[in-house]
């Protein structure tokens, strides 16, 4: 299938890995440890974004944890209230632009306000990858 013709619904995880905005910021940093994410949606009790969670935004209260021994905070005292999100039907040349121009490297995929999955920069490299491999030169 030709890069222009992919949809994001055709390459994003086929599981929806999420945290829960109450979740301690230690088990986040372990759950995505353990699914190799550098960052995930949090999604409420009915499964709607309400924001995004990153290493990066989690590192300072993690030195502050440690350095005064104490517990760690929670994922909504730290996460992203104001999420960059994409549509399940998008084509994934419009991903791979929002990725090149913004920071994030794990999208979430919603309709409406509703969950459904993720996409992370290594599906659209690996997409990109299995297209370019696929053309024929003329």
């Amino acid at each position: 299938m030709a890069v222009e013709a992919l949809l994001v619904k055709d390459i994003m995880s086929k599981d929806t890995f999420f945290v829960h905005p109450e979740n301690s910021i230690t088990q986040c940093v372990l759950s995505l440890a353990q699914h190799n994410l550098s960052g995930a949606p949090v999604a409420d009790q009915h499964g709607n974004l309400i924001g995004f969670v990153s290493e990066q935004d989690m590192l300072p209260a993690l030195v502050q944890s440690a350095y005064y021994c104490d517990e760690s905070n929670r994922v909504d005292t730290v996460m992203q209230h104001n999420v960059l999100s994409v549509s399940p039907n998008q084509h994934v040349l419009q991903v791979a632009k929002l990725m090149m121009e913004a920071k994030p490297k794990v999208y979430p995929v919603v309709e409406g306000a509703r969950l459904i999955s993720v996409i992370t920069r290594k599906h659209i490299v690996h997409a990109l990858i299995q297209s370019q491999e696929m053309c024929v030169p003329v």
